[in-house]
């Protein structure tokens, strides 16, 4: 998947939980301008932040990874 992919998905999963990205930022351990670069796609998260970020919001990877066609 794309970091644009990543980063939409990231975004979408998030404000569905309700967090701001200063509050999602603060629960990962990440800077905000990190968080916003991830959503923005101009930064691929690695397996361990994406591990935390499904960790925090409760969600499989499977989830985050999935594609509509």
């Amino acid at each position: 998947m794309g970091a644009e992919a990543w980063g939409r998905r990231i975004k979408a999963y998030r404000k569905l939980k309700g967090y701001t990205q200063i509050q999602f930022a603060q629960e990962l351990g990440i800077s905000v301008s990190v968080l916003g670069e991830v959503e923005r796609g101009s930064r691929i998260p690695d397996s361990a932040l994406i591990d935390q970020i499904c960790k925090t919001l409760d969600i499989p990877v499977e989830e985050l990874l999935a594609t509509s066609n």
